[in-house]
């Protein structure tokens, strides 16, 4: 089969490879209808994460067509069946499965004792990523093989398109997830670091959920176009003080919650000593992550408030003004998303056309096309936010 192939920093190839096999009673294996490229996807094209190794294939947002089933999950997964796979891998049984907290699983993450070195304790298997979790191959290919499958799908109706479902594999939970770890209320103001597709989802999510003011933040003219026409405010902060702006649109009180979208790779402002500093110290391995979005959310936030980080950070950051956030008694919320939770009612609400992700996609092309979109994606070219991939 063919799939999209890590060899190295910046170097994805569109391989050959072996079809996958049913490995275990409880695996099925899934002919690919369509995949996308996640920003995720970007920190292991920049090599940002550790231990990805050469021969790797990339992608953990796919959906397709079940063409084989392991003898344990022919009770809840018939071949023929259309299912969006999450991203995160679930055996639904461990007690952080049963808690809902699926990208905890605690029994998914087949290389868990890299896990627990890297992170005290191993988190849930996660497709197409590194080895810290799991290493288990991606969705970016012709076929995938889905182990746990019998827990690990979401089951699909064929009368819905591809491009409206294929992102509750990810970005769609992830910013559902993003605006709910908030805690949005009547009246509350939020502001969205990041108009990439999480930030979109982001935004999107918060408006339903009630928020009566969304304030989006970015610099690409096409992301805050997109975030305008969902009902936000824009702030572009390479032409505007992002704080000042914040004090103005909330009569100096500052948003109730502040959402980072953007996570480890801050873009680098000439006008922001920090970002400058963060990136000499990436360089030289001093500091994992960029975390100037971080350090203003604290200081923007309202006293009282609400940091919801739904941007994945991969390491070490440096420069976090914890004190102002203890004596401001701002709360934090974090987590990769629990998928799960939330595609029942997602998926209601694409049904009943409260919401279409489609409008994230930018871009469509064949799965062969992937390498050099993955160039164009990471350089922002062509107003690309969103690529999917059809093998």
């Amino acid at each position: 089969m063919r799939a999209l192939v890590w060899h190295g920093k910046e170097d994805i190839r569109c391989d050959t490879v072996s079809d996958p096999q049913i490995e275990d009673d409880r695996d099925a294996i899934i002919k690919v209808t369509s995949c996308a490229i996640c920003g995720s996807d970007l920190h292991l094209f920049h090599n940002l994460i550790p231990a990805m190794l050469p021969g790797d294939i990339m992608g953990h947002e796919s959906m397709g067509e079940v063409v084989e089933v392991g003898a344990a999950a022919k009770a809840t997964l018939k071949k023929g069946e259309r299912v969006v796979i999450p991203f995160t891998i679930q055996c639904g049984e461990c007690e952080q499965c049963q808690r809902g907290n699926f990208s905890l699983c605690q029994r998914t993450n087949r290389k868990g004792n890299l896990g627990d070195k890297a992170f005290g304790h191993r988190t849930a298997g996660l497709f197409g990523y590194t080895h810290l979790t799991g290493g288990y191959p991606g969705g970016q290919a012709e076929f995938l093989r889905v182990p746990f499958a019998d827990t690990t799908h979401i089951k699909v109706p064929d009368s819905i398109d591809d491009e409206k479902l294929l992102f509750l594999s990810d970005i769609l939970p992830t910013g559902w997830q993003a605006a709910v770890q908030a805690d949005i209320q009547p009246g509350d103001t939020v502001a969205v670091w990041g108009c990439g597709p999480v930030g979109q989802m982001t935004i999107r999510s918060a408006i339903l959920l009630g928020a009566e003011q969304v304030i989006a933040i970015d610099h690409l003219p096409e992301r805050l176009s997109m975030a305008a026409a969902a009902g936000a405010v824009t702030i572009n902060f390479e032409t505007e003080s992002v704080i000042e702006r914040l004090n103005e649109l909330t009569s100096g009180e500052g948003p109730h919650k502040c959402i980072d979208a953007v996570g480890s790779e801050s873009h680098v402002n000439m006008g922001q000593p920090d970002t400058l500093l963060d990136r000499a110290k990436q360089m030289v391995m001093l500091e994992n992550d960029r975390p100037h979005v971080l350090r203003e959310m604290i200081y923007a936030c309202r006293p009282g408030g609400v940091i919801s980080i739904i941007g994945v950070y991969t390491g070490l950051v440096d420069k976090i003004p914890m004190g102002q956030a203890m004596n401001k008694g701002v709360t934090f919320r974090m987590a990769q998303a629990h998928v799960p939770r939330w595609t029942d009612d997602l998926l209601r609400r694409i049904e009943d056309d409260q919401i279409d992700p489609s409008f994230v996609i930018t871009h469509k092309v064949d799965l062969s096309d992937g390498p050099e979109m993955y160039r164009t994606f990471r350089d922002k070219a062509d107003s690309c936010i969103k690529v999917m991939l059809k093998p």
